[in-house]
């Protein structure tokens, strides 16, 4: 409390205002909801879905197509006469359930036009496991 201690005989009002009761009374009822809060120990309970795979996962056949440095198109080894017979392993392929995965493992000095047509083939003929093997002959 202030007491003004002055000549003048006007009371001065007091501008502030006590905040120790009030910050008493909040402190109390923070302390009635901590209390009155039920503790929370009781537990759901779901009925989760079990893991049963439909079948079991197999390896992929893997093949290997091969660009020789004259542009020939091999198959697992074997060199393809032209490009109807790839056409036909690449059809036989795609239908295969599950469809092998397709290792295209370019020569450097091939030239781009048949890894581009394997490419493009594979493409249409709905083969999506392709991957080109053996980039590590193109770092310098």
């Amino acid at each position: 409390m202030a007491m003004n201690v002055g000549s003048s005989g006007e009371d001065d009002l007091m501008m502030e205002i006590n905040t120790t009761p009030l910050i008493d009374v909040m402190l109390v009822m923070l302390i009635m909801l901590i209390i009155t809060i039920p503790i929370q120990t009781h537990a759901v309970k779901l009925d989760m879905p079990q893991n049963t795979p439909a079948k079991p996962l197999a390896k992929p056949v893997v093949v290997q197509i091969d660009i020789a440095p004259d542009n020939a198109v091999m198959w697992n080894g074997e060199r393809l006469p032209n490009r109807e017979a790839l056409e036909t392993r690449l059809s036989a392929a795609g239908k295969a359930d599950p469809q092998p995965e397709l290792h295209i493992k370019p020569n450097k000095d091939a030239s781009y036009a048949p890894v581009a047509m394997v490419l493009a083939e594979s493409q249409r003929l709905g083969l999506t496991k392709l991957g080109i093997v053996g980039s590590e002959q193109f770092l310098q």
